[in-house]
């Protein structure tokens, strides 16, 4: 059938922001302006088109990433009179709309791995937030060029000078506005485009009639200080447009051009602006999407690394390269199986073809394709370079696997996700539901990469482990709901872990001699404490054989099951240095078995001798409250153990930003509620890991004994 839309008229981007800035309800506009949807869903009815799963809708929050597709030509380019023109000034946008809240922060982390741009939404009263952070931090680490839209102009307290300061401020100096807005809060009613200096309105039911008209006298210096703005920065980093800025000779088309190649190196990030729910903005977003977000084709090549060789291999972003594609999600279909969400790199993949997948090095053939419309499925014959489509049922496929042509294997980097910072003890209330729960656990762990299921070696309990306690919910009341299957859970575990603070040597020898061969195996070990998030090293400093090199293996393994248990209290030991440098072995006796035993030996004495402490997960807290509750909330917090770093104010309400440890924090919400009489709210995430306090170690211990008991 061939390629209908060329690829540099294709964007893939993602639509990312904090919690409840509005991420939803402005994905829900663009599918209605891009005739995808033919009404729009509203986020507090519960009637969206990528928020649908019932959680998310119980909740008004998005929990998995949906991915869409629709078609867009700029708003301010003239109709034609017949629908092939129209089509032929149309793009191609494949987004995806990701979860703000924190405990789904990898759904948003896959996103961008596989994305080209992404639009930044930003709530226009609070303006830059906790998750605000970690999301632009994100987009950073994978280079991902974005645009910012300050979202609920329209709501009390929203100041977009306010909003672009905290974007320069916290984010980056680079955020220059493209459109301002005309009045503010209630009197929000249009938009100045400062590239056309235009007013632009919003007319009929759902503001779908863009009307743009001259900028009347008294907001013509206002929108030249901006537009100033927007030149002078574009000088800066463009040297080409500063020479026809300096001479006062440049074009609309000059300005575009210069604003895209800028935001593609990441040097001017255009601002936006609006009201999604009141349907002002979303529009000319729609145009920064696809005049300065870059196609696949404006990207690096494609570099991966030979899976054999180790060598390095670079592919370009075309349809006539070897077929290559990243697996960014797996995702539970009760009426198909798995839909394998990919990013096509290079290449075509055509239903029927044989694709190697280089992690298992095993070959499969693709019976069905499909490209989403939220959960909407519509089956194609094949995906293109810069295509996002999904395959449907096939097993053995994980998130960040690479997929390939069997003649060209390839590997990309694979997507890193957190370990969870939370545990609960759960089980199925019946025989029934044990058969299945086990099943479906395992379904949930391949569909989200930091939702992880282990066997508590001392109890016997299953226990699940998350990024939060609604992390958790979610994935508990997903087995009620999706899988039929009813459970009890305990209370929520903190995921400590176990570390040493001081360098010592250890030895461990494993020696058994019982009629026939016996086990013979001796290891010598030195153990360095590493510097926080640093993990495990391990050194073989063997020297002349004095451990044959077929036993070090066994001795690595040993080590490595002995730091996923742990030693004092089971909980996993990070940030360890192991140095096997000495030890002995038998002609006939020793075994990999003896080697592993004895390594496990040796790494147990070294830990209890070199000072353990435990660790724990400190979470990074935004409490909202009124001013008369302050007080209340700050000594609750130091209660908490919390480090209060700042108190801001934000409209009417103080901002309260705090370290706190997770293990102080499990009810909080609810507690929050009760002292500021439902009018407080809190965020918090992952920060790091730190010591626990001495007084508290010894609490730890006995609590843990006490669960096994």
């Amino acid at each position: 059938m061939g390629r209908l839309y060329p690829l540099e008229k294709t964007r893939n981007i993602g639509i990312i922001a904090h919690i409840d800035a509005g991420k939803t309800t402005t994905t829900e506009r663009v599918l209605y302006y891009t005739g995808v949807s033919h009404k729009i869903g509203e986020v507090h009815e519960g009637t969206t088109i990528t928020d649908w799963m019932p959680q998310e809708r119980e909740r008004g929050i998005t929990i998995t990433a949906a991915s869409v597709t629709c078609f867009w030509s700029p708003s301010y380019l003239e109709k034609s009179k017949t629908k092939e023109e129209n089509i032929q000034k149309e793009y191609k946008i494949n987004i995806i709309d990701t979860p703000g809240h924190v405990d789904f922060t990898a759904e948003v982390e896959r996103s961008l791995r596989v994305l080209d741009g992404a639009v930044v939404v930003f709530d226009g009263v609070q303006g830059v937030e906790a998750q605000s952070e970690t999301v632009w931090h994100q987009a950073d680490k994978y280079n991902v060029p974005r645009i910012c839209f300050i979202n609920k102009l329209d709501r009390m307290g929203a100041s977009f000078e306010d909003s672009l300061k905290s974007i320069n401020e916290r984010l980056t100096k680079n955020a220059i506005p493209v459109v301002i807005p005309v009045g503010i809060e209630e009197n929000f009613s249009s938009l100045i485009d400062l590239i056309r200096m235009e007013i632009v309105d919003f007319q009929g039911e759902k503001g779908e009639i863009v009307i743009r008209k001259p900028i009347p006298d008294n907001l013509i210096s206002e929108a030249e200080k901006y537009r100033k703005l927007m030149l002078e920065k574009l000088s800066e980093v463009d040297e080409e447009f500063m020479n026809k800025y300096l001479e006062d000779n440049f074009t609309e088309s000059d300005i575009r051009s210069a604003i895209r190649q800028s935001c593609i190196k990441y040097q001017f990030i255009p601002v936006y602006c609006g009201s999604s729910l009141k349907n002002k903005g979303v529009q000319l977003v729609l145009d920064g999407v696809v005049d300065f977000l870059p196609s696949p084709l404006d990207l690096e090549e494609v570099r991966g690394f030979d899976p054999k060789t180790n060598s390095e291999i670079i592919l370009k972003p075309s349809d006539n390269e070897p077929f290559s594609a990243l697996i960014f999600k797996l995702a539970i279909d009760q009426f198909v199986g798995t839909l394998t969400y990919v990013r096509v790199y290079s290449g075509v993949l055509k239903r029927g073809d044989v694709i190697l997948n280089t992690r298992t090095n095993e070959s499969f053939r693709v019976g069905r394709l499909v490209v989403m419309h939220a959960n909407q499925r519509e089956e194609i014959e094949e995906l293109f370079a810069g295509d996002i489509g999904a395959i449907v049922g096939v097993k053995n496929l994980k998130t960040g696997d690479t997929i390939c042509d069997p003649k060209t294997p390839i590997m990309f980097e694979s997507i890193k996700f957190n370990e969870p910072v939370i545990w609960l003890k759960i089980e199925p209330k019946t025989k029934q539901d044990q058969e299945k729960m086990g099943i479906y656990l395992k379904a949930l762990t391949d569909e989200d990469p930091t939702f992880k299921i282990k066997v508590d070696p001392e109890t016997g309990d299953t226990l699940i482990g998350g990024m939060g306690e609604l992390h958790l919910e979610i994935m508990v009341d997903r087995l009620r709901r999706e899988f039929r299957v009813e459970t009890n859970v305990g209370m929520p575990q903190v995921a400590y872990r176990e570390t040493i603070t001081k360098t010592v040597e250890a030895e461990g020898k494993y020696i058994r001699q019982s009629g026939g061969r016996g086990q013979y195996g001796h290891v010598v070990i030195k153990v360095d404490p590493l510097e926080r998030n640093k993990g495990f090293e391990f050194v073989n400093a063997i020297k002349g054989g004095i451990i044959p090199d077929n036993f070090i293996p066994a001795i690595e393994k040993g080590l490595r099951e002995t730091i996923e248990k742990g030693v004092i209290a089971n909980y996993p030991l990070t940030d360890i240095k192991i140095t096997l440098f000495d030890g002995s072995f038998h002609e006939v006796d020793s075994s990999d078995l003896a080697f592993k035993i004895a390594a496990e030996i040796a790494l147990k004495d070294a830990v209890k001798k070199a000072n353990p402490i435990f660790l724990e997960p400190i979470m990074k807290l935004e409490v909202f409250t009124p001013q008369e509750f302050l007080g209340d909330i700050t000594g609750d917090l130091a209660s908490r153990r919390a480090k209060i770093e700042e108190v801001l104010d934000v409209g009417e309400l103080k901002k309260i930003l705090a370290k706190v440890p997770l293990a102080e924090m499990f009810g909080y919400v609810t507690i929050l509620r009760s002292l500021t009489q439902g009018r407080g709210f809190s965020y918090m995430e992952f920060y790091n890991y730190q010591e626990v306090p001495q007084y508290l170690f010894d609490n730890i211990i006995s609590n843990k004994q006490g669960i096994k008991k």
